[in-house]
């Protein structure tokens, strides 16, 4: 399977793309294959600038989708363009729910499998090798397409960096969305956009996450206060998620975000196995822990054995001090 033309699943939020796609169009560029970006919405062809300058030549923009999601449209008009003989060598998508919606939508359509959870993915010849977390993230496997294209490919956020090419405004193509009956009849009604203060989680340069260590649910101010005086997103194992002292949101981790910050301060977390995939990539990791034999300390850069009740106080204290 050649791959000189990649399709990128790049959805947008009022107007703009998210990282996702930005970072699978410089991976694109990086194995030497023009790009092509695909979004939908009224507000779409907003991005395009943005989508150019990572390295898009043409963006194809289903505009219409009938008040309905996105994935039965989408991929209907993208099966329609394949079918007609524009079938691209692959196709990239980011884990959103969207670009999972279209791409699940699109492998029943075209009769071609989807090679999901991608962590690592790589040029060999004239194909893709993917590289897959199994195990609890502590085993790698490879797998690559050995059929005809184009293959299908859901890669996890962070898995590369967004980079501009200097590329100059893309052509946009407007796909007409063809009728897909029943299958369209679900709604969007209402959308619910988190309130929050400070950066978001998964584009922080600097995230504080805290574990079961802290104790109890109203511990987890401390993580708050000392994200709030270092300009950084709060985050969290799945320990606390799980328990209800913390929304889902805040999880970092194999079934949560994946993180790449310059720093990653890792509070009264133990260190399990699907917390460190989702944050070891991160250039920097400051651990706290008690526990002198907790996993974190692996991978940290800093370790700090002491109780975070203890420790945290006194940093809190000393950052404000500074100020």
């Amino acid at each position: 399977m050649a791959i000189d033309n990649i399709w990128v699943l790049a959805d947008t939020v009022e107007g703009k793309p998210t990282s996702g796609g930005l970072e699978l169009l410089t991976a694109a560029r990086n194995f030497g294959a023009t790009p092509t970006a695909v979004v939908w919405g009224d507000q779409a062809d907003q991005a395009a600038a943005a989508l150019g300058a990572h390295g898009a030549s043409t963006v194809l923009w289903v505009k219409d989708l009938g008040g309905g999601l996105a994935g039965p449209r989408v991929a209907a008009a993208l099966a329609e363009r394949i079918g007609s003989g524009s079938a691209p060598d692959a196709i990239l998508a980011s884990s959103t729910y969207d670009c999972r919606d279209v791409i699940g939508r699109l492998s029943a359509r075209i009769d071609r499998p989807v090679l999901s959870n991608v962590v690592g993915l790589d040029k060999d010849g004239d194909g893709l090798v993917t590289q897959h977390a199994v195990f609890g993230g502590t085993q790698i496997v490879r797998a690559r397409f050995t059929g005809a294209g184009p293959g299908l490919f859901i890669v996890r956020p962070k898995t590369f960096a967004a980079e501009e090419s200097g590329g100059g405004a893309p052509e946009v193509e407007q796909l007409a969305a063809p009728e897909v009956g029943a299958t369209g009849g679900a709604k969007l009604v209402q959308r619910h956009i988190e309130e929050r203060t400070g950066p978001t989680l998964d584009e922080a340069a600097v995230v504080v996450s805290g574990g079961r260590g802290l104790g109890s649910a109203e511990n987890y101010s401390l993580i708050q206060e000392l994200a709030k005086l270092l300009h950084a997103a709060p985050g969290a194992s799945r320990a606390i998620v799980d328990a209800g002292w913390v929304p889902y949101a805040f999880q970092v981790g194999q079934t949560g975000k994946t993180v790449k910050p310059t720093l990653y301060m890792a509070c009264g977390i133990s260190g399990a196995t699907q917390h460190m995939v989702g944050m070891k990539g991160a250039k920097n990791i400051v651990a706290i822990n008690k526990d002198a034999e907790a996993p974190i300390f692996t991978i940290a850069d800093l370790g700090v054995v002491g109780d975070v009740h203890k420790v945290l106080p006194k940093l809190i204290e000393a950052l404000k001090a500074r100020a």
